[in-house]
């Protein structure tokens, strides 16, 4: 008997393809802002608002996840016998 949950669990390597692109991502936003030929105030600025951004995408891509569990109808582990 297989207890299977019905849940979908994405592979090692698309987790892994995922915090690298993201990591990449982050830093090369870091290096820009960094290397940027303005006043610091305009690269705190621009830091603070990407930082706000990502925070907000975390948020935002989890409510979106929330809901569809919840719309998904319960798993009833016998519901097929």
């Amino acid at each position: 008997m297989s207890d299977a949950s019905g849940k979908q669990q994405n592979t090692a390597a698309f987790y892994g393809q995922a915090v690298a692109s993201f990591a990449v991502a982050m830093a090369a936003t870091a290096i820009g802002i960094f290397k940027l030929h303005a006043d610091a105030w305009v690269r705190a600025f621009l830091a603070i608002a990407v930082l706000y951004l990502v925070t907000s995408a975390f948020t935002l891509a989890k409510v979106i996840r929330d809901r569809q569990e919840a719309d998904r109808p319960a798993y009833h582990p016998f519901e097929k016998l």
